[in-house]
């Protein structure tokens, strides 16, 4: 049943229409009077209520007035006159509501001469309290070649309606949203080598509440052997290989079927693992260090693998751990045995939720020498 009300109403008459005001049954087809919206609906989320409508098939053009009141108010309240739609959908947003409060909506369509006609229901929306998780904690960047690695703690799933987080670039004060993940790291592919960037990460609760922003956190991506990362061969097959090349134009990173690649990544639910390649053999215990290589002017306390095992290598898979470096005999492009290691930085997921490792590696061009310490070029 559609009701047509003659004239121009007040908020109190559209009350009033459903105590006897007059009302036009089957008012299809009669002259003048406007078809009524359709599917009327109400959402709430992140700080206010969206009222959509569907456009009768003999919609004519005719304006739509939006009323609203809460349940525990007598009378309506007109709040929005719409007067144009997309396609076939219409839309209001509502963001003067408040937390812990249940409301009603009624949507209208009325001509230029002021003949009204509306829904057949009002619709209802509970709005929730406003009450985000708690801030991301621990944030830290990994700095790559060309990208940057953001990681940050769990303290944020505390929250029974935790949903996911956003990542904002902070641009001299500004935060520009860089994306958005339900998972606890970020990989930013658009920061170049050279320049400083600063991220904060906020988390977002089912509701679509925020909350403040984490600590600023900076890295500077810079073009070298380290922050080398590869992606799980069942997530990312294309990028999950890695061979260790001899000439820098060359890229290390290839499919994980690829014939040529010393290793390739892959994940199960007891970790992350190692898998040589056709040609190479890797050692199966990792060792203990502190960076890839211990240059001069490092710490007393640098530790690393300074000559490669010339003996005990396996061509079964070895678990990776972070902190620790692994050593690989392969077979260079000269078809000899060269030494190769990896370091293993960090193990985790991007915003696809895609696992990864990133890792720094060194290579011994001279054929049959274990002497890890020169790597491209030495």
């Amino acid at each position: 049943m559609k009701r047509a009300i003659a004239g121009l109403l007040m908020v109190g008459a559209l009350a009033a229409c459903q105590d006897g005001l007059l009302i036009v049954e089957d008012a299809e087809g009669i002259s003048g009077v406007p078809a009524a919206p359709r599917a009327v609906a109400v959402t709430y989320y992140a700080g206010s209520v969206q009222v959509t409508w569907e456009l009768a098939s003999d919609w004519n053009g005719e304006a739509f007035r939006v009323y609203s009141r809460r349940v525990s108010d007598a009378s309506w309240f007109f709040i929005a006159e719409v007067t144009s739609c997309s396609g076939d959908f219409c839309l209001y947003e509502d963001l003067n509501v408040v937390e812990d409060v249940t409301y009603e909506y009624l949507v209208s369509a009325v001509t230029d001469g002021g003949v009204e006609t509306d829904a057949a229901a009002a619709v209802q929306v509970y709005v929730p309290t406003f009450s985000p998780p708690p801030v991301p904690d621990l944030p830290y960047v990994v700095a790559l070649d060309n990208a940057n690695f953001l990681t940050w703690g769990t303290a944020s799933r505390g929250s029974d309606d935790f949903s996911h987080y956003k990542i904002y670039l902070d641009d001299a004060g500004e935060s520009l949203l860089l994306g958005e993940t339900d998972s606890e790291g970020f990989l930013d592919l658009l920061a170049a080598n050279g320049s400083t960037y600063g991220y904060i990460v906020t988390s977002v609760d089912a509701d679509g509440h925020e909350s403040g922003g984490s600590t600023i956190m900076e890295g500077t991506p810079r073009p070298d052997f380290t922050g080398e990362w590869v992606y799980d061969f069942v997530d990312v097959p294309s990028a999950s290989g890695f061979f260790f090349a001899e000439d820098e134009s060359d890229l290390p990173v290839v499919d994980g079927t690829d014939p040529g690649r010393h290793f390739r990544l892959e994940t199960d639910a007891n970790g992350w693992w190692i898998v040589p390649g056709p040609d190479a053999a890797i050692y199966p215990d990792g060792f203990q260090t502190t960076a890839l290589k211990c240059s001069v002017g490092a710490d007393a306390g640098c530790v690393d693998v300074a000559s490669a095992p010339l003996t005990g290598y396996v061509t079964q898979d070895v678990q990776a751990s972070t902190q620790e470096s692994y050593v690989f005999r392969v077979l260079g492009d000269d078809q000899q045995i060269h030494y190769g290691v990896i370091r293993v930085d960090l193990l985790g997921f991007d915003q696809n939720d895609d696992a990864l490792m990133i890792f720094d590696w060194a290579y011994q061009l001279q054929p049959g020498n274990p002497n890890l310490a020169p790597g491209i070029g030495g």
